[in-house]
């Protein structure tokens, strides 16, 4: 059994293959047109098919991926692991819902917090009863360094260097400190915000940084850079 996963989120459009329960690759789109869309099932030929996307996407891609294999998209209305007693659930971005679901299937019965670095950093805290209680969102890594160009005079656009002195030198050297370092300190101030109102849970990071970030961060963390599809496969098992 081949699952196709798509996840659209602000700034990248991925999909992963699953063999069964087995993660077989994950790629990279250059976008979602129809014939793109097409081209990838005829050549994966997958029987079920998942999509979580936080964009306004092309709806022949639904028509496609439909006639093709079992199909679902998810949003609010989607069978889910857990509960979301939240005053509007409707809100609740798909991205959210799919590690909310990775959190509940592979760490069922604890309390979970799982941090998405994506375009926005996303906390969300899943307690042991498997619902979904919210988190926060704070602006990612691109989007503060897109920020200092945008709103200064005479900034650059800094790309990430995960080898940045404490004490930056220079001004690419100022930023990276300044905003990489300060991400990892809000992590962490998060998670200590979080243990002393819980005691015991687990702490999930995910998202393409993932790795870079668990290595700076004190705090004990699980680092799954691809969690969201994990999510993904297990609510399409749930819905099919």
């Amino acid at each position: 059994m081949v699952t196709l996963c798509f996840d659209f989120g602000n700034t990248r459009l991925k999909y992963a293959v699953f063999k069964e329960r087995d993660l077989q690759s994950v790629e990279v789109l250059d976008d979602a047109e129809p014939e793109t869309i097409a081209r990838i099932v005829q050549q994966i030929r997958p029987q079920k098919t998942i999509l979580s996307s936080v964009i306004s996407h092309n709806s022949a891609m639904d028509d496609i991926l439909a006639a093709h294999s079992e199909f679902h998209l998810l949003s609010n209305r989607s069978k889910l692991p857990f509960t979301a007693p939240v005053t509007k659930p409707e809100t609740i971005g798909a991205d959210r819902l799919a590690l909310c679901a990775a959190a509940v299937t592979f760490f069922p019965g604890k309390h979970n917090l799982v941090i998405g670095l994506g375009t926005c950093i996303t906390y969300n805290f899943i307690n042991k009863y498997n619902q979904f209680l919210g988190g926060g969102i704070s602006p990612g890594m691109e989007m503060r360094l897109k920020s200092l160009k945008d709103y200064t005079a005479k900034l650059p656009l800094v790309k990430p260097d995960w080898n940045f002195p404490l004490i930056g030198y220079d001004t690419r050297t100022n930023i990276t400190s300044g905003v990489i370092l300060g991400m990892a300190k809000e992590i962490d101030g998060i998670i200590d915000a979080y243990s002393e109102r819980y005691n015991n849970f687990n702490v999930l990071l995910t998202g393409g940084d993932a790795p870079y970030f668990a290595q700076v961060l004190k705090n004990k963390i699980f680092a799954d850079p691809h969690l969201i599809y994990k999510g993904l496969y297990a609510i399409s098992e749930y819905n099919n």
